[in-house]
């Protein structure tokens, strides 16, 4: 692939590919130091996704859109994430994932400056787009790069760190977010992550090992990427505008139905395909399936429950956004301190209890969330021992079933699996926005009789509404519990 470039892009690609200094190499924890390195995209990845949700109402107020338009600037980086994330993960066998996994930071952090200058809603969902490649091209290479440095017997630690960076990043989005649109306004999240991108990209730079040699003939699947982009992009449209279009409305079907028509013909593509971007072989392995259903229902969670809570804390209590970033911030924090311990746990017991436990302790926060919204304002405590749980109950599922889920893939595809993991991680992130989006429409306009905002409606319909649509994610909870049960136990890994 580098050799079809001209000479000056060859060139700049060798300057993003040095070896790290051999006095680091040599040391017993460069390992680690490699592992940090990932976390530092995967903090900034999920910092950038959970400020944009505190933003939400803001943005809705500030560009005088509806709730599914708003929903977009969100939406728009997943999807442009989710859409790239296959076709990187091939191109970075042949290009180099260090080379492509620098060149993700220098991107995510010019969209980002550049999202902060946006003046219409437009201009701010394009640029997010923009950043969403970015952000692909770090998701294309971060798990492969750490699961390669930790090797299997490290491997469910390092991912315990990578889920706890992860939620360090989710836990900081809604404070910060919220204490920076309350003081500097919404442009200024955007460029929170700048500092954090332009030092991942140097980090990585002097620390990632070079990549390995790629094959002497590398093809490239044009088609399917053609077909994967939009029908995943029809997909999130029915979901998102289908409560204000109508899910029966001619528009709601044909989204529906060009959907099914490009993911079926990408299907029939990947499977007849020389080199595919998705080895769906892998997808037809009951234990793998099974835990890639546990990675979209796991992300569906976060930011399904992220969603829902930033419009009943800013506009059902009326808190302040730093205030209701704090009580939003409770789930992630609880989550990070709790992945690592789980990580360590998966070692010794196993995945499968663990992960039911999760999805335990996530009903009970939801049915105690449930109770507690409409005394929002007089029993804060009881919403935070809510979201607390659900924090726990998340922190047990996720690094678990990662490490499941990996393990079951043969060494061969190990690449393949990681670039799987980090597709449907966004495919639920983005499944729960637009599912919790559409939901929370479908029942303002249930109990309203019209498709209203949330900003319009009083605080106790919008608590009892957000009460309701808790029932959405806890069905997510019972297919993550579903999934794990029927898991079946793990077998030899292949060759």
């Amino acid at each position: 692939m580098m050799q079809l470039l001209p000479p000056f892009l060859r060139r700049i690609g060798t300057l993003l590919e040095p070896a790290p200094p051999e006095w680091v190499a040599r040391r017993p924890e460069y390992v680690w130091l490699v592992v940090g390195t990932t976390c530092i995209g995967a903090f900034i990845g999920q910092l950038d996704a959970s400020i944009v949700q505190l933003a939400l109402p803001a943005l809705e107020h500030e560009f005088r859109c509806g709730l599914g338009s708003a929903s977009w600037v969100a939406i728009g980086y997943l999807l442009a994430f989710a859409s790239a994330l296959a076709p990187f993960a091939r191109l970075s066998q042949a290009a180099g994932r260090k080379r492509l996994y620098i060149a993700g930071f220098l991107l995510f952090t010019l969209a980002s400056g550049l999202c902060g200058m946006s003046d219409t809603l437009e201009s701010l969902v394009a640029f997010r787009i923009l950043q969403g490649i970015g952000g692909a091209l770090l998701g294309a290479n971060s798990v492969t790069i750490l699961v390669g440095a930790a090797g299997p017997a490290r491997r469910a630690r390092a991912l315990g760190l990578f889920a706890s960076a992860q939620a360090l990043g989710v836990g900081v989005g809604p404070v910060v977010g919220g204490w920076l649109v309350g003081s500097l306004g919404w442009r200024s999240i955007f460029w929170a992550t700048v500092p954090f991108g332009l030092i991942g990209a140097l980090v990585a730079w002097v620390l990632v090992p070079r990549s390995p040699a790629a094959p002497a003939k590398s093809r490239f699947d044009w088609m399917g990427m053609l077909l994967l982009g939009p029908g995943l992009a029809a997909l999130l449209l029915a979901l998102s505008e289908g409560p204000r279009w109508g899910f029966l409305s001619g528009r709601t079907m044909l989204a529906i139905l060009a959907s099914a028509a490009l993911l079926a013909a990408f299907v029939r593509r990947e499977r007849r395909a020389e080199a595919p971007l998705i080895r769906l072989s892998l997808l037809s392995r009951r234990d793998f399936a099974a835990g890639i259903v546990g990675v979209t229902m796991s992300y569906a969670l976060i930011y399904g429950m992220f969603f829902l809570m930033s419009f009943a804390l800013v506009r059902g209590a009326q808190l302040q956004p730093l205030q209701a970033g704090l009580h939003l911030a409770i789930l992630p924090v609880i989550l990070g301190l709790t992945a690592p311990a789980s990580g360590f746990l998966t070692e010794r017991l196993g995945a499968r209890w663990l992960q039911l436990g999760g999805m335990l302790c996530c009903a009970l926060g939801l049915m105690v969330l449930h109770g507690s919204l409409d005394r929002l304002g007089a029993d804060q405590a009881e919403t935070m021992t809510a979201l607390a749980l659900y924090g726990v109950g998340l922190g047990l599922f996720i690094s678990p079933n990662n490490a499941a889920t990996l393990a079951t893939a043969p060494a061969a595809d190990a690449a393949v699996a990681g670039g799987l993991l980090n597709l449907f991680r966004v495919v639920g992130t983005s499944l729960g926005i637009a599912a919790a989006s559409s939901v929370l429409s479908w029942r303002l306009a249930a109990a309203t009789g019209h498709f209203v905002s949330p900003s319009a409606v009083s605080p106790i319909l919008l608590f009892h509404t957000a009460a309701q649509s808790l029932g959405l994610l806890l069905a997510f909870v019972l297919v993550a519990a579903l999934v794990s049960l029927v898991r079946p136990p793990p077998g030899p890994r292949g060759p």
